[in-house]
């Protein structure tokens, strides 16, 4: 799945983003516990430069424990970058993002100086919900649909913290197939932009390899079906997602589906691991280097047209 999705305020979001990011002395990404790998913004790695980072990977109420502690291991070998894994529902844990960024930034403690820290992240990670827990008061506009947050802000943390907010905003073009197919299933990506029967279709796939046993205990299947159109079938049985003349009504079960995935009714899911980011990195680069081989052919074959016609 190839996603391009880059509204208006997104640009200038990454215009204000690169303006800002020299004055910064800490990052702060937000991550979606259930997809670490791909709720990553590479532009952001592409802009941080050696700046400390805090990673957060939130909503870790609906991901996989033991899979958060692999990411965290993975991600923490990586100069300068500190993890917490997180919850809507654990206002202290989240406090404690302060104390870990006066710790990673000890020289200006007590300075004359702020902290200036970043926030960031994609849509519908649960960025705004953070800043309100962190700020304590109702600061930033929350909600379930994506790209809520439109316009920078800067929050007075602490006495030496000032935080700097930014829109949700996603790259240009999310080059990974597969991370765009897995941003669609955790809700990253709206629905109107997507096919719920092919990202329903992906999400059957994925879980019958990696938690075969949840969906069984889920949907009281004695077996599990053998191809992911055999499961979406039988889910749309049970659960009466059939027309009157008895054929499957694939959207209405495909939505179904997403939503039970996506409020955590199949338990805490993560639908990646380091050893996926670690194989899908290889294939991202190979699929630049043939976009940039294409791009040269392109030229040249622009080039030598133009140098015919004088």
């Amino acid at each position: 799945m190839s996603v391009q999705w880059y509204p208006g305020h997104m640009h200038k979001a990454r215009q204000q983003l690169a303006a800002v990011m020299p004055a910064m002395d800490l990052v702060i990404e937000v991550l979606d516990a259930r997809i670490p790998y791909s709720s990553e913004n590479p532009l952001l790695a592409e802009l941080r430069g050696d700046t400390p980072c805090i990673r957060l990977l939130n909503k870790k109420d609906l991901a996989d424990n033991q899979r958060t502690e692999e990411w965290q291991a993975w991600l923490e070998q990586a100069a300068g970058v500190k993890t917490l894994a997180t919850s809507l529902h654990e206002s202290a844990k989240v406090r404690g993002i302060i104390d870990l960024a006066t710790k990673m930034v000890p020289d200006k403690v007590g300075g004359d100086k702020d902290i200036e820290a970043l926030i960031i992240g994609i849509p519908n990670v649960g960025k705004s919900t953070i800043i309100n827990t962190l700020a304590q008061r109702k600061i930033a506009k929350t909600g379930n649909e994506p790209a809520i947050t439109k316009q920078q802000q800067r929050i007075r943390l602490s006495e030496d913290l000032v935080l700097f907010d930014t829109p949700g905003m996603l790259w240009p073009k999310v080059e990974n197939p597969d991370s765009g197919y897995r941003l669609a299933v955790t809700g990253a990506i709206r629905d109107t932009a997507i096919d719920h029967t092919e990202i329903a279709y992906y999400a059957a796939e994925l879980l019958m390899s990696q938690y075969p046993q949840r969906l069984k205990e889920r949907y009281e299947l004695l077996e599990l079906p053998a191809t992911e159109d055999a499961f979406m079938s039988a889910l749309a049985k049970q659960r009466g997602c059939v027309t009157s003349g008895g054929r499957v009504d694939y959207d209405r079960v495909s939505k179904l589906f997403l939503q039970e995935i996506r409020s955590g009714k199949l338990g805490g899911l993560t639908l990646e691991t380091p050893a996926m980011a670690e194989r899908e990195e290889v294939l991202v680069k190979q699929l630049r280097e043939e976009k940039a081989r294409k791009d040269r052919e392109r030229k040249e074959r622009f080039k030598k047209k133009n140098s015919k016609r004088r």
